[in-house]
């Protein structure tokens, strides 16, 4: 017997319809590369998607075609993120941060028809055009009269769209259609490809908003200085569309300064962004007075958060740090801290033992961990194993990957790389990246504890851990520090300070002082090239 149900596709058409009937007079704020604010509304925002639509149909652009965005967080860039999976074609949202052979892979790869690039960002495409075989048409947003560029058949933002009707025929998608395109910041060989669907988009978007999601409502004001090249931005864009929020974005102005003034001036009530941008923000706070009464979250993900900054914001401003874990390949949402669950007992229940954990598994994830052979390991707190994840919002496969599809399990399960405990009440404590992990004399030593014991060194800026051959015990933990400005931390005195918390054996072989810690594209602390340097004998 099946239930008798109205098929209704879950499409990014449908959040866009209910924006414009729901939420025309929702504000959309953005700070412009010239630094001046732009404002306005849902409703212009949909009568300009719609504009769009109708030039991205001039310029040839068909169902299941790619369209890439350099871009920042900017209400155009909201646009683009509606009007092109909305005509059924696909938004690569390409990662301005990639290697210059990086971005060629990329684009090439995803064989983008048409290119919309920031005027900011017009010389760093400049610079690869020649080498991209696909793309047929540039449109530079932004552009101030009279700009040029050597971008071949290039077009102006707002000179495409000035022409056409505020008023478009919505074709009917299935669910199940392409939407988004992001790539892995490519740590090991080249980036791959994670192809969403409207569906996983749309129930990206609710899981955004539940109680034990973000947590948020058409009452919040959102800042989105996650970037909207790094997972959609984890769905922001469109959690607030479908949920009337108002949206600020920071454009290109992403200095601590600059934060702060938004976060003050918009009175913006939760800010969503990566732990080297908070960390930045926290020393902006102490060293000079803004009004951010307004602000009562700080949503981090992308990298583990230091606890002893965790606690130094919320004891400090009585704001509430809410840490979330995801992948490009999960759309992105994994887990999130929200609220313990009653009767937790994992890490004797503690507020703060809870906030170093990632949080429990949100609604449309199913989480396991494994250990060697792939058994499944018990939800007990003890138990270390890798994780692995499935549902909805979970890929398949890489997009065009001729590599094969080596991080998916024979019965479904996408392998992350990532190693945790679960808690009864389904709390994950995330101990390294499998490949980060150090193992030294046959036993392991997380990386990630160390690393957040060390800055919560009043004198430590940024640390790393790496893991370093060593003859009697196979590898040992290196540690490099980042002192913070006017410090002059010693080896003793750090190992000292976090020697209460470890076992002798866990204690770094090696501290050494260092100007900066390398970071991916998407500001993870990039290990490889640490261990690069060290190999190469220039640390």
């Amino acid at each position: 017997m099946q239930g008798q149900m109205m098929d209704f596709q879950l499409t990014i058409t449908a959040i866009l319809k209910r924006l414009k009937q729901m939420y025309s007079q929702v504000e959309i704020v953005t700070k412009t590369p010239a630094g001046t604010m732009h404002r306005y509304t849902y409703g212009d925002c949909y009568r300009r998607v719609c504009k769009l639509a109708h030039a991205l149909d001039r310029l040839g652009v068909k169902l299941g075609d790619r369209v890439g965005t350099l871009a920042w967080n900017t209400y155009q860039h909201v646009e683009l993120y509606y009007g092109i999976p909305c005509i059924g074609a696909v938004t690569h949202t390409i990662n301005l941060r990639l290697a210059p052979d990086q971005l060629i892979y990329t684009i090439n790869h995803a064989a983008d028809k048409v290119v919309f690039v920031d005027v900011t960002l017009v010389p760093l495409l400049e610079k690869i055009a020649p080498h991209l075989t696909t793309v047929e048409h540039y449109v530079v947003i932004g552009a101030p009269p009279g700009c040029q560029t050597t971008l071949p058949n290039a077009l102006h933002y707002e000179d495409l769209l000035a022409p056409e009707p505020d008023h478009y025929n919505w074709p009917e998608l299935d669910e199940n259609t392409a939407a988004g395109l992001c790539y892995t910041s490519g740590t090991t060989g080249n980036p791959k490809g994670a192809l969403y669907s409207h569906r996983s988009q749309y129930l990206q978007a609710m899981v955004g908003g539940m109680s034990n999601g973000l947590g948020i409502s058409s009452k919040d004001t959102i800042f989105a200085v996650v970037p909207m090249f790094h997972a959609n931005a984890w769905g922001i864009p469109y959690t607030c569309g479908m949920m009337g929020i108002r949206q600020v974005h920071p454009g290109p102005h992403l200095k601590p300064a600059d934060l702060a003034q938004l976060i003050q001036d918009e009175k913006v009530t939760m800010a969503a962004g990566v732990p080297t941008l908070w960390m930045g923000l926290y020393q902006e706070l102490k060293s000079k007075s803004y009004d951010i009464s307004a602000l009562r979250m700080l949503l981090v993900g992308g990298a583990a958060m230091p606890i002893s900054l965790t606690q130094a914001i919320e004891k400090d401003f009585n704001i509430t740090v809410l840490h979330a874990w995801g992948m490009t390949e999960m759309s992105p949402a994994g887990t999130c801290t929200g609220v313990a669950p009653p009767g937790e007992t994992c890490e004797e229940g503690s507020y703060w033992a809870w906030k170093t954990r990632q949080g429990v598994p949100v609604a449309c994830v199913e989480v396991r961990i494994v250990d060697d052979e792939g058994n499944e390991l018990p939800w007990d707190g003890q138990a270390v194993g890798e994780v692995q994840v499935r549902g909805p919002m979970v890929i398949s496969s890489y997009y065009n990957d001729p590599s094969g599809d080596t991080q998916f399990t024979k019965d479904g399960w996408f392998i992350t790389g990532d190693v945790a405990t679960m808690c009864p009440k389904g709390s994950m404590g995330i101990t390294d990246r499998s490949k980060d992990l150090i193992k030294s004399g046959g036993e392991w030593i997380s990386s990630v504890a160390l690393e957040s014991a060390l800055m919560a060194h009043p004198k430590v800026a940024e640390a790393a851990v790496i893991s370093i051959p060593d003859q009697k015990w196979s590898e040992r933990p290196m540690a490099l520090v980042v002192a913070r400005p006017g410090e002059t931390p010693s080896k003793e005195e750090l190992l000292e300070f976090i020697s209460p918390q470890f076992a002798k054996f866990w204690l770094p072989e090696e501290v050494r002082f260092i100007s900066e810690v390398p970071k991916t594209s998407v500001g993870k602390f990039d290990k490889k090239v640490l261990r690069k340097r060290y190999a190469e004998g220039s640390l």
